[in-house]
């Protein structure tokens, strides 16, 4: 004999008996809504509560709840939990803006010796000085809660990202003409050449290239025993070295020299040697940074006695970013300076040339792309 309930059927289209087939034989579903589309599957093919419950392993409570919320508010709602008012926030809202207001000022603002925040000391911050605020509700305040409120209001107070001021008024404009010569080198390159008038160079030094020596022959990768190359922490400081250097921009020809020094002598004798280097050009443009060498007394001096030779293009302070060179030496830094080791500086002058050989061997124009497209030509 059917059984026969005073419950209410439940009446289904063939659509949600479908859908509820796929949750209950679903893998990727949550257990609760595979237990709950069983439920309402089996109410629907007539089967009695106390049956569901035994065969889904489950209480009559549940399953009668079940069934009560599809009847009441539909299917959809019946798989899932309805929201609930929960228990009350211990913690208001005044005093959560109390703590983030701490973490956004610097721990020495509150006489510690730190410089940022850690979770441990914000939290014995906060437990300490609440209730002189008026937030009694942060006395046992745990640093999982500090990570809470902190994530939910998206600061991080022990974590520093540098940014760069600009500190030059003219920077805008400094930066057009810089960006200015980087179009003209453009033009010149799709015009397959400037007629021998011109040269335009990006010029900078590398000071501080460290000329460091082993205290034992390093010894090299061994199959099965070590793969890389072993070395002894140990090492001897020769001194240090400076490169001062420029790329022809038109052909990617690299003028270097290496000195122990990098001053206004050094910058004239580089000068020298360019001007030498391109007897056949008229004018030689040069993009380079606002060092005091490159302007001083003795750099004007030389200027003076070859007028009209030379033209600075100089990048905005703290702007050096903007000197198509520094791709270089960044380049340089990751390979033939990375991990050298060398017997003394004139070896590591050496070295430094012959690396500049090797790159004049097969010269690489760098191009510059960042907003040039958007700048007009004039």
């Amino acid at each position: 004999m059917p059984f026969e309930s005073r419950r209410a059927k439940l009446h289904l289209q063939e659509q949600e008996v479908e859908s509820l087939r796929a949750v209950a034989g679903s893998r990727s579903e949550g257990f609760a809504r595979v237990q709950r589309a069983g439920i309402l599957l089996a109410y629907h093919r007539g089967e009695s509560v106390s049956a569901i419950a035994r065969s889904l392993n489950t209480n009559r409570p549940k399953v009668e709840r079940c069934i009560s919320k599809a009847l009441g508010l539909g299917v959809a709602a019946a798989l899932s939990d309805l929201p609930r008012e929960g228990r009350p926030p211990r913690l208001t809202p005044e005093a959560k803006a109390w703590v983030v207001s701490c973490a956004c000022a610097k721990p020495k603002d509150f006489g510690y010796s730190y410089e940022l925040w850690t979770t441990r000391l914000l939290s014995q911050h906060i437990r300490a000085h609440c209730e002189e605020q008026g937030h009694p509700c942060l006395k046992q305040l745990a640093r999982g809660t500090v990570s809470k409120i902190l994530s939910q209001n998206r600061i991080k107070p022990h974590k520093i990202r540098y940014y760069l001021e600009r500190r030059d008024p003219e920077f805008e404009e400094k930066m057009i003409q810089v960006l200015h010569v980087y179009k003209e080198v453009q033009i010149l390159s799709e015009s397959n050449g400037n007629g021998g008038l011109i040269a335009i160079l990006s010029y900078d030094e590398k000071p501080g290239i460290q000329a460091i020596g082993s205290t034992a022959p390093d010894l090299p990768p061994c199959p099965g025993e070590h793969p890389t190359i072993g070395r002894d922490h140990e090492y001897v400081r020769h001194g240090t070295l400076s490169l001062l250097a420029g790329i022809d921009l038109l052909t990617g020809h690299v003028l270097a020299l290496v000195e122990s020094k990098h001053r206004s002598r050094e910058f004239v004798a580089f000068l020298k040697m360019v001007d030498a280097h391109y007897a056949d050009r008229e004018r030689i443009r040069i993009i380079l940074d606002n060092h005091s060498a490159h302007i001083s007394k003795e750099t004007r001096a030389y200027l003076s006695t070859v007028p009209n030779r030379f033209e600075f293009v100089f990048t905005p302070k703290h702007g050096s970013w903007l000197n198509l060179i520094e791709s270089f030496f960044g380049k340089m830094a990751k390979t033939v300076l990375r991990g050298i080791r060398v017997g003394s500086k004139d070896e590591l002058k050496e070295r430094i040339l012959r690396y500049m050989d090797e790159i004049n061997a097969v010269p690489v124009v760098h191009r510059w792309k960042y907003k040039l497209d958007s700048l007009s030509v004039v």
